[in-house]
């Protein structure tokens, strides 16, 4: 097969299973009657359109502005922004990530294009984990859900900030290369030649850069959301609840399920908020902290971005880091 015609097909193979799914949606009623389909199938695939729907405003907004890192910014101005100092570097990504509006889907796009220009690993990471975990709208939905508890909220920022900064300094230390499975192909025009087009040109030079992002993202996205849906559907949140006796337990239940259900940090927090009288405070904020960092829909996006390898032992890292500091700090709960 021509490699040219290859990712075409691809992403071709991909639009068609979508609009497959959307169908069997639209017209999930007649289908089952037409074919007796279980009815699981079909709450399955509403689950997996709303995962999905929640999801791609963010993506768009994360293309469009990774659209905009490749065009307008060059790898002087990444070498000038980023301290040499790896932990003020990993401190000022923190710091930026925390007043980003964005969600774990949509961070994904811009971290690639960040690596990709020379943001060293560790900043990337810390940028990751802190984008969709404690940016203002994040923080104000948990205020709200919460009946306008400010100490769950400002728990969530501070300690989520910490967690960030530590897992990115470890990854300072484990990594030094940029760890993306593949380097982000040149493109038609280099960039020196972008800077010098009009500004209509370089406009339209990124919508197509957004557009190649997207449909590159977009596919494992739907996998991601496929698999979500998959355990909503089939694994009972009840049955996960009756796990948690005990602190620890309790705990890693709550990252756990925010693990698999795989729900965009924008609203999470409504969900944590039915759990508070079930579980202990500690475990809601596991919950609340694990979530956006690392759930099932971004670590397909992630194992398309970066080696294998490095996923595993950054979704181990996470895991460890967020577990251990909610343990040492349960006591203040």
């Amino acid at each position: 097969m021509n490699r040219r015609l290859r990712p075409v097909i691809v992403d071709f193979t991909g639009i068609v299973l979508f609009g497959i799914v959307i169908y069997i949606i639209s017209f999930g009623n007649s289908l089952q009657k037409m074919f007796q389909l279980p009815s699981s199938i079909y709450n399955m695939s509403t689950i997996f359109l709303s995962i999905l729907i929640e999801a791609l405003p963010f993506v768009l907004i994360g293309v469009i502005i990774a659209g905009l890192i490749q065009i307008f910014v060059t790898e002087d101005h990444i070498k000038r922004w980023i301290p040499k100092n790896k932990f003020l570097a990993v401190t000022m990504s923190c710091v930026v990530g925390a007043c980003f509006p964005a969600c774990e889907c949509g961070i994904v796009p811009i971290v690639r294009r960040l690596i990709g220009k020379g943001v060293p690993i560790y900043a990337g990471v810390g940028f990751l984990l802190t984008g969709p975990l404690i940016n203002p709208i994040v923080i104000m939905s948990t205020f709200m859900a919460f009946g306008n508890d400010l100490r769950i909220a400002a728990s969530r920022m501070i300690i989520g900030f910490v967690i960030a900064l530590v897992i990115a300094l470890i990854v300072s230390l484990l990594f030094k290369s940029n760890q993306l499975k593949h380097p982000i192909p040149p493109k038609t025009h280099t960039h020196q030649t972008s800077i010098q087009q009009p500004l209509t040109e370089r406009i339209g030079s990124t919508l197509i850069h957004a557009v190649d992002e997207f449909f590159d993202m977009g596919k494992y996205l739907i996998i991601g959301c496929l698999f979500a849906a998959f355990i909503q559907t089939y694994v009972s949140a009840e049955a996960l609840v009756g796990l948690g006796d005990g602190l620890a337990a309790s705990t890693v239940v709550m990252m756990g399920l925010a693990y698999l259900l795989s729900l965009c940090s924008e609203a999470d927090a409504f969900i944590a908020a039915s759990f508070k009288n079930l579980f202990p405070t500690t475990a809601i904020l596991g919950f609340l902290i694990y979530g956006p960092m690392m759930d099932l829909k971004n670590t397909f996006m992630l194992l398309s971005v970066f080696n294998s390898k490095f996923v595993f032992i950054l979704i181990s890292i996470v895991t460890g880091t967020v577990f251990s500091i909610l343990m040492l700090i349960h006591g203040f709960y």
